[in-house]
């Protein structure tokens, strides 16, 4: 007789096996930043959720519709209420990924959004990549087994036939809670072998893994980590490059298994 775990185990690959051949139905996108978020609802033709699943008090939005035969479900963290920013970062990422699955319970998640590049890895503006693995730059615990704790490498979901088809470019990110890459950070980057950094994936992967929720990370160059600075103009561009991007996973996604990603 197989022990326990054995059976465990058996029975929740079989589940999996089972959910991967249904089609998918329903997405969440989740997304940082209402600039990015935006142009997405509105190419969607999504619309804001006044009766929130959420609750109440926190500041996140959930943008909801049906784009041909998928139930789509987009969510940012909102503003920061006492001073109006975006809350970006692997905290509001978590606490708002976290919630949408337990309401939602989504076949699968995207996080979408821009991400820093470097050229040394061949990255450049207005490229979008699909993570192959997500882990963090900026969580150093110098002590064993507590250092891969802190690093959190995790595989993506295995999209071959998405990354074909789309012509995407496949790399590692790294994702941490500064804006400005350190010394130490870049370091962190050159290790994993990464090629874009963001603020969020990481944290998204961790929830996601958690409550076993497959993800996707499609990530679109706005800037040069090892470069120059990025032009207003290249900005736009990069943010009208993610809304393309975004579309045309979903297309492809339509009618589809997780299977056939």
């Amino acid at each position: 007789m197989a022990p326990h775990g054995d059976k465990s185990d058996a029975a929740e690959e079989t589940m999996v096996a089972e959910a991967e051949k249904r089609p998918i139905s329903t997405i969440l996108i989740v997304m940082a930043m209402q600039s990015e978020a935006l142009p997405v609802v509105n190419k969607l033709n999504l619309s804001e959720d006044l009766e929130s699943v959420f609750p109440k008090g926190v500041p996140w939005v959930r943008y909801r519709g049906f784009y041909k035969d998928l139930n789509i479900n987009l969510v940012w963290p909102g503003k920061d209420s006492s001073l109006g920013v975006d809350c970006v970062g692997t905290v509001p990422a978590s606490l708002v990924t976290y919630a949408s699955i337990q309401a939602l319970q989504p076949d699968l998640i995207i996080n979408a959004g821009t991400a820093g590049g470097l050229k040394a890895k061949g990255a450049c503006i207005g490229d979008a990549y699909v993570a192959s693995d997500v882990a963090f730059c900026d969580r150093r615990i110098p002590i064993p087994v507590f250092d891969l704790y802190g690093l959190g490498l995790r595989q993506a979901f295995s999209t071959p036939n998405l990354q074909k088809e789309l012509n995407l470019k496949v790399g590692k990110l790294s994702t941490g809670d500064s804006l400005h890459m350190s010394t130490q950070d870049e370091a962190s980057m050159v290790a994993n072998d990464a090629v874009v950094k963001d603020m969020e994936a990481a944290a998204v992967a961790y929830v996601a893994d958690l409550l076993k929720v497959p993800s996707v990370f499609l990530k679109v160059v706005i800037d040069i980590k090892d470069g120059e600075e990025t032009t207003a103009e290249e900005s736009s561009q990069s943010f009208a490059a993610l809304e393309r991007a975004v579309t045309q996973v979903i297309d492809f996604i339509n009618g589809k298994c997780l299977s056939d990603l």
